[in-house]
């Protein structure tokens, strides 16, 4: 007479436990790194945009006035901090097409990171 085997060793059991245990661990680690890239790209995505905002107000500033380019507020400045973001710009005395330059700089957890944005500015 033939026993028909139904059901899992407890090996298989275990190895089953093991292989799950692997999978979590692998997941629950994947998603701290997911969760600090996040965080990251909050803070660059913020920076970035404080970085835009100053070109804007520089460029209005710029033709703002006739002839181009002479009015007050289109001059190098800062640092202004707003949000954690400090922003440095600098504005050349003279020139046809004046190179302007924005930086800003922000905290991070491994300290502090800066980015610039440059751009021409016809006068």
């Amino acid at each position: 007479m033939k026993r028909s085997r139904s059901g899992l060793t407890l090996v298989e059991v275990l190895v089953a436990v093991v292989v799950l245990a692997i999978g979590l661990v692998a997941v629950a680690s994947g998603s701290g790194l997911v969760t600090r890239m996040i965080g990251r790209g909050k803070v660059e995505t913020r920076a970035a945009l404080a970085a835009s905002r100053r070109m804007e107000a520089i460029r209005l500033a710029a033709y703002s006035t006739t002839p181009r380019c002479t009015a007050p507020a289109f001059a190098s400045g800062g640092p202004v901090i707003d949000g954690g973001v400090s922003e440095s710009w600098v504005v050349p005395q003279a020139g046809q097409v004046r190179r302007v330059r924005v930086t800003v700089t922000y905290l991070t957890v491994r300290g502090s990171r800066s980015a610039s944005l440059e751009t021409g500015i016809e006068c």
